[in-house]
């Protein structure tokens, strides 16, 4: 009997996770939720338990269209985690969402992401399906 290679599977979160359940939640509806503080209208992201500004406990989740501005980003060359290995050369990037929230996460889409990726490009979210939970990934518009 050979010997059968294991696909190396990405990491994912914990959905149960208190403070971020309902987020990964809204992913398996194709939901992209951030929070916002209904004392003083701070947004919130990543969720959490409590106002970034204000320390308040009252958070309210809202659903974003998914759509933004690449605000910085990082093109990966090397990766130690055996599933991110196979996709070197990628794009990390920190996106501006046009509600408000600036949220860290990958770029796809892109042949090459050295050239194909700018400060300022619009994107949209690109999900990832898995069982429990899709992974909010961007592309360009």
């Amino acid at each position: 009997m050979a010997d059968e290679k294991k696909i190396p599977r990405r990491p994912l979160p914990n959905v149960k996770e208190p403070d971020t359940a309902p987020f990964w939640a809204g992913t398996r509806e194709g939901e992209l939720r951030y929070q916002r503080c209904d004392d003083c209208e701070t947004i919130v992201f990543y969720p959490r338990h409590h106002c970034t500004n204000c320390l308040g406990r009252n958070l309210s989740w809202h659903v974003s269209k998914g759509e933004g501005t690449v605000y910085t980003y990082s093109v990966i060359r090397q990766a130690y985690h055996p599933f991110f290995r196979s996709k070197v050369p990628f794009a990390v990037a920190w996106i501006d969402l046009d509600e408000g929230p600036r949220v860290l996460s990958n770029l796809t889409g892109i042949e090459d992401p050295s050239n194909g990726v700018s400060i300022g490009q619009r994107v949209t979210v690109d999900w990832e399906e898995h069982e429990e939970l899709s992974i909010p990934l961007f592309r360009p518009l």
